[in-house]
């Protein structure tokens, strides 16, 4: 690739088009205001506002005393309303939805390289489908109403992801080693039986229906402090895992044969970053639900941006699913207040459109083309 002679790179080219290098900085950029201006709207909005500058203010106070300093709510805050709001409700609900949609962005930036498909995203192996059907298992087994109940439905629609895509590689494995076809192929039958068993409970489920459907539609209502805790370990081994092998990801963009040129292990590299992903995506499904487009959408659209290079595109797409989400939450609270819409209404919505529009784009193979931007 020719390299831009100095003093030539600029902001601009000489057509007067902003350079590739200067569209990445512009974007980061706008990701490091975007986000944080987001969470703090998003803590604010809702049935009570609450000035940024008091979101703001709180958060420091409730951060402090985290760090042991004990300082005192300021004069003229009620601690019953504003700081109980901010800190114990809206917070970690804002927090757990940014970490949900790092999370899925990351997973679908990552099984979109692996499979070499631009349409996979998070939920390909079955994840979805397993953590819906642990879930509706807890429920109907009246788990949720037992004094672990802020624990039993999130570990149950974890270990139920989990088993889903273990299933899924165990079937590839013996099929035909493990390739990515093979493990595509895999993905949807175990996806389509467990979706199957989940209509099967669903039938079954009589009283309980009504709640099951709420939790499949995906949202944040259930949030606090102690389910951000829980997944918060799950998210950084898995995004660990995914963010260190961006090597391993740009090669087998390229096929395993030029991986295997590049000196990388395709099937070892496969083998790791397909579980790094998954635990990203069984840790968000266990504590909002199967959110979709997300982690098909985001990719796409941080791509066209900084490229395929997976050095800049995964933190790219961290922080751009992160304000998606964000974004989605609060317009889920506040769009039809006091009622709550589900999130994966609002995603589905707004990700179905726009999809289709990214298809119909011309040079949309080349977006997909490989890590060599």
């Amino acid at each position: 690739m020719a390299r831009v002679p100095a003093g030539k790179a600029g902001s601009e080219g000489t057509a007067g088009h902003t350079t590739p290098a200067a569209r990445r900085r512009w974007f980061a950029l706008a990701l490091a205001v975007l986000l944080p201006l987001a969470l703090v709207m998003a803590i604010g909005f809702g049935s009570t506002r609450i000035p940024a500058g008091e979101v703001v203010r709180i958060i420091g106070v409730g951060a402090r005393r985290a760090v042991g300093l004990g300082l005192p709510v300021a004069p003229g805050l009620p601690p019953d309303t504003a700081e109980t709001i901010v800190l114990l409700i809206r917070l970690p609900r804002t927090l757990l939805a940014a970490v949900c949609g790092a999370a899925l962005s990351v997973a679908g930036a990552a099984f979109q390289a692996v499979f070499r498909n631009p349409l996979a995203d998070p939920y390909i192996l079955g994840a979805s489908s397993g953590g819906a059907l642990g879930a509706a298992a807890a429920i109907l087994l009246g788990l949720p109403a037992t004094p672990l109940a802020r624990l039993s439905l999130p570990a149950a629609a974890f270990v139920g992801a989990l088993l889903a895509v273990m299933l899924a590689y165990t079937l590839a494995r013996r099929a035909g080693g493990g390739s990515p076809v093979v493990l595509l192929l895999a993905g949807v039958v175990v996806g389509a039986w467990t979706s199957s068993l989940l209509s099967l409970l669903m039938y079954f489920s009589g009283r309980f229906l009504a709640q099951i459907v709420f939790w499949l539609m995906g949202g944040f209502g259930g949030a606090t402090w102690r389910s951000l805790a829980i997944v918060s370990p799950y998210m950084l081994a898995g995004g660990f895992v995914v963010v260190t092998r961006t090597k391993e990801l740009n090669a087998l963009t390229m096929g395993d044969d030029a991986a295997m040129g590049m000196g990388v292990d395709a099937e070892r590299s496969r083998r790791l970053l397909v579980a790094g992903a998954t635990l990203l995506t069984a840790a968000a499904v266990a504590v909002s639900g199967p959110i979709g487009f997300v982690g098909l959408i985001v990719p796409h659209l941080v791509r066209l941006v900084v490229g395929a290079d997976h050095w800049r595109l995964l933190p790219g797409a961290a922080a751009t699913g992160a304000l998606l989400m964000v974004l989605a939450d609060t317009a889920a609270r506040t769009v039809l207040a006091p009622s709550e819409l589900p999130v994966g209404i609002i995603t589905a919505l707004l990700g179905g459109p726009f999809f289709l529009w990214l298809l119909t784009r011309r040079g949309y193979g080349a977006w997909f083309g490989g890590a060599r931007r």
